[in-house]
């Protein structure tokens, strides 16, 4: 049986696009993942010199750095998003972010691990071609000391937060939550 030439074209597209998107996230993971062992690894040293509250400098100041230095030698937007951001400037997440840590709490409940909570896609924005990237950011025990539940929280910390948070939401958090997710836009 022949098949008519639209199916084969239209298989060998999505073929490729397969493709496409499988060498676009393992070339993304390369660039972009080290940094997140960088800054948990940054936040455990600083709690354990200055406290959880000298410690608040790394997630505001040090990690953004960090983000920003892949950020300059990538050219790709990459930002740390969450559905209750700390920063709202910098974390709040558009449409596509929101719908996917909505997706990535829904199959969290559903018992999938969340560190391997990843999505990727090429996707039309702004009637440009650009490749999605997100990977979930679960809360970990050093996260717990500024986002775990608000009454488990030191006054003093409390308040080292809302001087340096005014809008914050990102408390009430347990162990293995989704805390917010890292997130990539690359152009194509």
């Amino acid at each position: 049986m022949k098949l008519p030439l639209t199916l084969i074209l239209l298989t060998a597209t999505l073929h490729a696009g397969a493709q496409d998107v499988g060498a676009l996230t393992t070339e993304t993971k390369k660039a972009v993942l080290p940094v997140v062992p960088k800054v948990v690894n940054a936040m455990q040293e600083a709690v354990a010199e200055k406290g959880v509250a000298g410690a608040i400098p790394v997630c505001k100041d040090q990690a953004p750095r960090l983000i920003k230095e892949v950020r300059d030698s990538t050219g790709w937007s990459i930002r740390r998003v969450s559905l209750k951001p700390r920063n709202p400037e910098r974390g709040t997440p558009d449409i596509w972010e929101v719908r996917t840590l909505v997706d990535f709490n829904l199959r969290a409940a559903a018992g999938e691990k969340p560190e391997v909570l990843e999505k990727s896609e090429i996707v039309s924005e702004n009637g440009k071609q650009v490749f999605r990237y997100m990977k979930a950011l679960p809360v970990a025990d050093v996260c717990l000391k500024c986002h775990g539940p608000a009454e488990s929280l030191d006054a003093g910390l409390k308040a080292k937060l809302v001087e340096s948070y005014p809008h914050d939401q990102a408390t009430g958090y347990a162990k293995g939550q989704i805390r917010g997710a890292l997130t990539v836009i690359r152009p194509l």
